[in-house]
């Protein structure tokens, strides 16, 4: 997202120049209101019956469950950190498969930040899900870019997943969720790989790349991360047919037989903002207070296309981990059921 939104979607405080601040700051508002009126090698040869080509050349393990993963990737032609806490019965049950749940991250972060900012690993300590957390790029939108690189879509939904099995016992039962952009990225796998994932939750997220002030989100993020946007759907009049078919919001069809969580915050701050400095606040504000509009109009497009949908819009609540954090703990337990 924006350099605004992003960065209260790290959840890290920083210290912007004001002149800078106060510009973004303007130009989200004005959206607002407008919007209101290593690498592989190069011949890696993907193989259809398996993972892809891809292969896990390195673990690390941070603790008795949690491991990091690189996964070399033909899809990315590079390697990719991925981050993964096993079931609780994996090492015990050796032919067992489990239940995965992938779990996506905001823009400007990356593969580390659910067991940073979130207590996902005492969540988990009784579950016998497999919880998967991959990189996705700090502005890769979870999409095989229009220009041929990077394959970030093809890399997760077909080579990962098919890693996961093999080399991790996954089964086919699975749940997404990502926040921010990263709940983009979940909503468009759910979307475009139908009966891939039993459950899909999107938290703080742009639904509708038609809106103004997610346009004017996407393009600031993709400025400050050095992205061309046409690069990754191309040009948003000539090539529009990329963007809506990345397009929640144009697609509500396409979640039939998924149920679909949507949740976000009102933009404003509360008790949970008292850890970030005032910017970070303001910031988080501005970046929540665009979001429950449209994420109404697309739940109830999903509701009318018969799609399973439940939704959390609550008051206060900023574009910041806290009100994330509280929603994981929310949403555990639907994501549990969904997975048996």
């Amino acid at each position: 997202m924006s350099s605004l939104i992003t960065c209260a979607s790290t959840g890290r405080v920083r210290r912007i120049r004001r002149g800078r601040f106060l510009t973004c700051s303007l130009l989200l508002v004005t959206a607002m209101l407008g919007a209101t009126n290593a690498h592989a090698r190069a011949g890696d040869v993907p193989r259809p019956s398996d993972s892809g080509g891809a292969k896990i050349t390195a673990v690390r393990q941070i603790d008795a469950r949690t491991r990091d993963l690189t996964v070399s990737s033909p899809a990315m032609h590079q390697s990719i950190p991925v981050r993964v806490i096993l079931p609780k019965n994996w090492t015990t049950h050796r032919r067992a498969t489990f239940p995965v749940l992938y779990m996506l991250h905001g823009g400007d972060d990356d593969y580390t930040s659910w067991t940073r900012e979130t207590d996902i690993e005492a969540l988990a300590k009784n579950s016998d899900v497999l919880v998967v957390m991959p990189d996705g790029g700090r502005a890769g939108y979870y999409t095989d870019w229009n220009a041929g690189a990077p394959r970030w879509e093809t890399f997760h939904t077909r080579e990962l997943v098919r890693l996961m099995e093999k080399s991790y016992r996954a089964s086919s039962s699975r749940a997404i969720m990502g926040l921010s952009m990263g709940g983009f990225g979940a909503l468009n796998y759910a979307a475009h790989h139908h009966g891939m994932f039993r459950y899909v939750a999107s938290m703080s997220s742009y639904v509708d790349l038609n809106d103004g002030a997610a346009r004017l989100a996407l393009a600031l993020g993709a400025n400050r991360e050095g992205t061309d946007l046409q690069k990754v759907w191309g040009d948003p009049d000539t090539d529009a047919r990329i963007w809506q078919a990345h397009n929640p919001a144009a697609m509500p069809a396409a979640f039939r037989g998924t149920k679909v969580h949507l949740s976000s915050g009102d933009g404003t701050p509360g008790p949970l903002d008292t850890a970030h400095t005032l910017d970070v606040v303001f910031v988080g504000a501005l970046a929540e207070a665009q979001l429950p509009q449209s994420m109404k109009k697309f739940a109830e497009s999903l509701r009318s296309s018969g799609v399973e949908t439940t939704t959390h819009f609550y008051r206060p609540g900023t574009h910041s981990w806290p009100y994330w954090k509280r929603e994981l703990h929310t949403l555990w337990p639907a994501v549990q059921r969904a997975l048996k």
